[in-house]
């Protein structure tokens, strides 16, 4: 291991991380290092690295840190410590070091692809296009050639992804087969949104559905120009915009000509009194969630609260099954994606759970969440006023006859295939607030 004495780095942007890890402060040392790495050099950046690591107990990533600072310019080196990096979740500090190893070795087959991964770690799809679109005349079809298909759509650029996909011979591997399939699904569900919708770099409901098959109920009404573009980042949560989100369902059901039976409650208490709810809004019967059971509504308040095990019965489709999720963290994504969903936020406080109020000190408190039986909390949303926020005023406006025509244009796509975990944002950005 690198003597603290002998071995220090230069960089002034390093040399801040460097006095973290001297404090003990490893999750500091790593936010001075979450931007602006790109242009560090490899060797200084390693060291910082290599400490970090130790201390954290990440012998792996270590050892490869170690050795890319005793040997910065060799392939090999920069290709582990990426390759560390990016199994260890900081595909940020991988990415120089992959990029400088593809630069040396321009047909490393590996370098290109563990490059690819990192950049869509980081939702950089744009950048990961660029470099498989640079390597074009000798990609392989499985996985590179997908993959360009695959980060054009994540990055907006759906001609060039139908161009490339046109290309695609069928896998010979069939492990390949499930993402050949989800692929298809997205470009058929992206001809069916420009029937009506723009799909440009603003159209957050319209790539929320090409890339997970979702339809996004609401859009928030404050700061769309901003950088929020339609989602939310702190909300806290009302029965006025959990009985919006309902009427949006009972809206997309209709529209879609989907005929539920029952409304199935998850066990979880946000999901049961918003799953009660949901079956008054739509007059059906409200029953515990099973998983083989047809033609109902699941409903999650949250998906990330769901239990594993539910979140398991939930990947396949049982038919006529269709599962709603109210608030969805968009920054964290839960494991299935829902079919729909109310809106999208960073952090979201449900509205029994309690709310900020000035204290007497002057300070900020959270009232006590609200113990009463989920039956009348239930009763509360249903009870309440649905007109929509009118937020900041300076957002676009989403009339319901709006909502209507894009679920119309989208019906046949709607409900196919699996609901796999959708990882990435997409091509429409918002700030997000850590």
């Amino acid at each position: 291991m690198f003597s603290r004495k002998s071995r220090r780095p230069k960089s002034p942007e390093l040399l801040k991380a460097w006095e973290s890890l001297d404090a003990g402060d490893v999750p500091g040392a790593l936010r001075h290092l979450r931007s602006g790495t790109d242009e560090l050099p490899l060797g200084e950046l390693a060291l910082v690295i290599a400490r970090a690591a130790g201390s954290a107990g990440f012998d792996d990533l270590r050892q490869a840190a170690e050795a890319l600072a005793s040997r910065p310019d060799r392939p090999q080196e920069l290709y582990d410590f990426g390759y560390a990096c990016v199994e260890r979740g900081v595909a940020h500090l991988a990415i120089p070091a992959l990029r400088e190893a593809l630069r040396l070795v321009p047909d490393s087959k590996a370098a290109l692809r563990e490059l690819v991964s990192a950049y869509e770690g980081e939702e950089r799809h744009g950048e990961a296009v660029q470099v498989l679109a640079a390597h074009e005349s000798t990609l392989d079809a499985w996985p590179d050639r997908y993959l360009l298909v695959h980060n054009a759509l994540m990055s907006g650029d759906l001609a060039l992804a139908r161009r490339q996909h046109a290309l695609l011979t069928d896998p010979e591997d069939e492990q390949w087969l499930s993402a050949q399939a989800r692929q298809r699904r997205m470009l058929e569900r992206a001809a069916s949104v420009e029937t009506g919708g723009a799909l440009d770099r603003s159209d957050l409901r319209g790539w929320q559905y090409v890339l997970g098959g979702t339809v996004l109920g609401t859009l928030s009404p404050y700061g769309f120009d901003a950088g929020m573009t339609g989602r939310y980042a702190w909300l806290q949560d009302t029965y006025d915009q959990c009985l919006h989100g309902l009427l949006r369902l009972r809206t997309v059901l209709a529209a879609a000509g989907a005929r539920p039976t029952s409304v199935s409650l998850l066990p979880d208490r946000g999901s049961r009194i918003l799953g009660l709810a949901v079956a008054e809004v739509l007059g059906l019967p409200a029953l515990p969630f099973a998983p083989e059971r047809a033609d109902t509504v699941v409903v999650a308040y949250d998906l990330n609260e769901v239990r594993p095990e539910i979140i398991g019965h939930l990947f396949e489709r049982t038919p006529g099954q269709i599962l709603h999720e109210h608030a969805s963290c968009w920054t964290d994504p839960p494991a299935v994606t829902a079919d729909s969903v109310t809106l999208l936020h960073q952090s979201a406080t449900a509205p029994w759970d309690g709310v900020l109020q000035q204290a007497q000190d002057g300070g900020v408190e959270r009232t006590a969440a609200d113990a009463r039986p989920e039956s009348e909390i239930a009763a509360d949303i249903v009870a309440a006023d649905p007109a929509p926020d009118e937020g900041d005023g300076e957002s676009p406006a989403d009339p319901d006859e709006r909502f209507t025509r894009f679920v119309t244009a989208v019906r046949d796509t709607w409900l196919q295939g699996d609901r796999a975990h959708l990882p990435s944002s997409g091509p429409v950005p918002s700030s997000r607030f850590r």
